[in-house]
């Protein structure tokens, strides 16, 4: 069987048996292993059938079907799981094999992985995967890094099977060097966090603000979806709100106000922290979802703690749904700047040398991020490949600026409704400490230096010289 393999997948859960698929769609001979051998089987035997793929019983004879530089991907568990199965595949590998992790990999520990394989000849990559299912099966959006060695040995492939965007380009280019690619697939995963949390609380404003119903709702997001809000999770969101039960009833009723999250969303926040980055609304995200967790708390404090006493005031229907619409936009732009303003920290700090304009054409098509206003994001890094923050573009300015008023009303309507709109208020923040010449810092600085000493620069001075004031006059 020497040679008979392109690619090997190690994985076969959801995700890798359609990466498999899609693979074999391409003219790609795959190879595929899972720890527990009747998967391999029951794959073979069901969505494989008819197809060229190989099956193993072993590392050693998947490892043994493959054409040189033997080409490993795997799709599993991040953390233990890989470097385990790292471990258990070196002895069996040559110099200049390629290892590929297509999970949700931490970036650090792709980072580590990289250096120490290089060092025994073996390259390594950490490829974000975006799209879920479908995606995986007609086409991801992949983000590739790591040892940029291998790129050339798999760029085919991985480019074969990726989305196409319009105009036919694949989402699928190299990110860089280390963890770059998990890095960026990450912050992806925080925009992902913010996106749905902002689409949550429109629902929430229409539902509890408006008196709309599931499906009246949908409707909205079906034409929000005809224009600049243009993409695949407002898309999703209206089939979502029409769905019924058998009974009648809708769907989103019944299903438990709890949302899940896998860690990816609290690595971007963490990290965010660790680059003192400001990632205000994506953090927001995170915590929302850590809040809904707080279920039986919440239900013994509805009945305990007050909300508002005065009654809502009335609205128009028709004005709260335009004003949300360009609240929503505007919160939307804000959490792509805070994302970007993340992966420029982490390249400046890690030295990748990302092309940020590239990942916007990247996550166009086939990832759960994508959007009508992605190929936005790529015109203002081409028009200014070094530019800070997306709100500093002319275009995005002018966007943001025009929805501001409508964005300040509908947080300041939430806020006395006493619907909390944690995403879209930390957003609206942002943009008003980020534009501001002056902020309340000076007196931060000046209590810090009041009980520890520890300075403050002066206005009226260049930077980098500090000063310390005897405040209270008792210092000798």
């Amino acid at each position: 069987m020497q040679g008979r393999a392109d690619i090997a997948l190690i994985g076969l859960a959801v995700m890798g048996q359609n990466l498999v698929l899609n693979l074999d769609d391409r003219g790609f001979r795959v190879a595929v292993y899972n720890r527990t051998l009747s998967k391999v089987t029951d794959f073979l035997e069901g969505p494989a059938r008819g197809t060229r793929v190989l099956g193993a019983t072993s590392l050693e004879e998947l490892v043994g079907m493959l054409s040189r530089p033997r080409r490993i991907m795997f799709m599993v568990r991040a953390g233990t799981a890989v470097d385990e199965l790292i471990g258990q595949l070196l002895p069996l590998l040559e110099e200049g094999d390629i290892l590929i992790d297509g999970g949700n990999s931490h970036f650090q520990d792709t980072q580590r992985r990289v250096t120490e394989l290089l060092r025994q000849g073996i390259h390594f990559l950490g490829m974000g995967v975006s799209g879920g299912e479908e995606g995986a099966r007609h086409g991801p959006s992949l983000m590739p890094g790591g040892s940029s060695a291998a790129w050339p040995a798999v760029q085919e492939i991985f480019q074969a099977i990726a989305a196409r965007a319009e105009g036919g380009s694949p989402c699928c280019e190299w990110m860089g060097e280390g963890g770059a690619g998990h890095f960026v697939k990450m912050v992806h995963n925080g925009i992902e966090y913010g996106d749905m949390q902002l689409i949550a609380e429109a629902y929430d404003l229409m539902r509890n603000l408006a008196g709309l119903a599931p499906d009246a709702i949908a409707e909205v997001f079906r034409v929000w979806n005809q224009g600049p809000l243009n993409s695949y999770l407002i898309g999703i969101t209206a089939e979502i709100l029409r769905h019924k039960e058998s009974g009648g009833g809708f769907l989103i009723d019944s299903i438990l106000d709890a949302a899940g999250q896998k860690g990816t969303g609290r690595w971007t926040a963490a990290n965010a922290l660790d680059l003192g980055v400001p990632l205000t609304l994506i953090a927001e995200a995170v915590w929302a979802r850590s809040l809904s967790g707080l279920r039986e708390e919440r239900l013994t404090a509805s009945s305990l703690l007050q909300g508002p006493k005065s009654p809502t005031p009335g609205i128009s229907a028709e004005t709260f749904l335009e004003g949300l619409e360009k609240a929503l936009l505007a919160s939307k732009i804000l959490s792509y700047a805070q994302g970007y303003m993340l992966l420029r920290a982490a390249d400046r700090e890690f030295g990748w040398g990302l092309n940020l304009g590239g990942i916007a054409l990247v996550w166009r098509a086939g990832c759960i991020i994508r959007s009508a206003f992605l190929d936005r994001i790529h015109g203002a890094f081409k028009r200014r490949a070094d530019l800070e923050n997306l709100l500093l573009d002319a275009d995005f300015r002018q966007e943001i600026g025009a929805a501001q008023d409508s964005w300040r009303r509908i947080v300041a309507q939430a806020v006395q409704a006493g619907i909390p709109v944690p995403a879209m208020a930390s957003g609206l923040a942002f943009y008003d400490g980020y534009r501001r010449e002056r902020l309340p810092a000076s007196l931060i600085q000046a209590q810090r230096d009041y009980f520890g000493a520890h300075t403050y620069e002066r206005v009226d001075r260049p930077r980098g010289q500090f000063f310390h004031t005897d405040w209270s006059g008792t210092q000798t």
